[in-house]
């Protein structure tokens, strides 16, 4: 029985401090340097190593945000694309048409309105034709541009002549020469028109009605 208390007692040394004085700064018991702990330069190199891959991990992360905004921005510039082939799609037909619109007009200019006349009678199915031919166009987008008397704008019109009246504002539209049409949103031609200056001089009104192109 002796023995196996002072084994136990053996053990209980090895593990404890047993000295009656408890200050430990002068205790040689915990003055001792602590063992390093062997697994403490594992658990080291471990976190460096995740800290390293979380470091890849996040840059791998910004590079597919990245390559995913491409692919978003580039999907709306082809989404873009189509739609505006599709919404000009029919922007050359139109533009011969509209040449073919000039025709009838000209045409139904001539009628003095005299249904007496046979020219009115004939010119009659025409205006009847313009009107249904006018409508399907505007079905399609097309839309005329406000011309004569407004503000000369060389976004929508063409000036071909100017003129010189006092009675009119300076740079406003005398005359709509040739109509001018937009395709949806864009200007498929613009109206050619006479337009007011006068800032010109006197000496300038023997050019009045004179095309500015010569």
């Amino acid at each position: 029985m002796e023995t196996k208390e002072e084994e136990v007692k053996v053990t209980k040394d090895e593990h404890e401090c047993d000295c009656e004085n408890k200050d430990k700064e002068s205790c040689e018991c915990h003055n001792k340097p602590k063992k390093k702990d062997k697994h403490s330069e594992e658990i080291k190199e471990l976190k460096e190593e995740i800290a390293k891959k979380d470091q890849i991990i996040n840059e791998l992360n910004d590079k597919i945000k990245y390559h995913q905004a491409e692919l978003i921005n580039y999907r709306k510039r082809k989404e873009e694309e189509v739609s505006n082939r599709l919404k000009y799609a029919n922007w050359d037909l139109i533009s011969e048409l509209i040449l073919i619109l000039d025709n009838f007009e000209r045409a139904i200019r001539l009628d003095d309105n005299n249904l007496t006349d046979e020219l009115s009678r004939f010119l009659k199915g025409f205006k009847m034709m313009y009107a249904s031919f006018d409508e399907v166009l505007k079905k399609y987008g097309l839309e005329e541009i406000e011309a004569e008397h407004m503000e000369y704008d060389p976004n929508t019109m063409e000036a071909l002549m100017t003129d010189n009246d006092k009675e009119f504002k300076d740079n406003e539209v005398l005359e709509v020469l040739l109509k001018g049409y937009r395709l949806k949103d864009r200007v498929i031609r613009p109206a050619s028109v006479r337009v007011n200056k006068l800032e010109e001089n006197n000496d300038d009104n023997d050019n009045k009605g004179e095309d500015i192109n010569e």
